[in-house]
């Protein structure tokens, strides 16, 4: 995966909103600021918007990532406007992660699977 672990859990946490997941979310509240994802970025993403991220690829992978789940598609113009930040190979590992965690939140929440005791203090999706 060419994506940094910061990267990855930034996408990650994009889908537990997206997705509804309180078990997806807590956990990677945990994993995330582990590698400096602050509150101000937490909330961004529960918003989904933006603006707090300096680095272009965060602010690409996270728009994408509500791009492919709202559209299941990449538009031209999205490719256009992401290309100069993002290979080819940055595209298809973020399909790939995006992918699995469609499953794995979606698998969640249908399940009603239960946050553990170690997360349930961690901020939740409702902040």
């Amino acid at each position: 995966m060419g994506l940094s672990v910061r990267e990855q859990e930034l996408v990650i946490l994009r889908m537990a909103v997206l997705y509804r997941s309180e078990y997806v979310w807590k956990h990677h509240v945990k994993v995330g600021r582990e590698f400096g994802v602050n509150d101000a970025e937490l909330d961004a993403i529960r918003q989904g918007s933006y603006a707090a991220f300096s680095a272009p690829r965060e602010r690409a992978f996270l728009s994408l990532t509500d791009t492919f789940m709202n559209d299941r598609c990449l538009p031209p113009e999205v490719w256009s406007q992401t290309r100069n930040v993002l290979g080819p190979r940055d595209f298809v590992d973020l399909i790939s992660l995006v992918s699995q965690y469609v499953l794995f939140a979606l698998t969640n929440v249908c399940m009603q699977v239960r946050v553990e005791p170690g997360v349930a203090d961690l901020p939740g999706l409702e902040g």
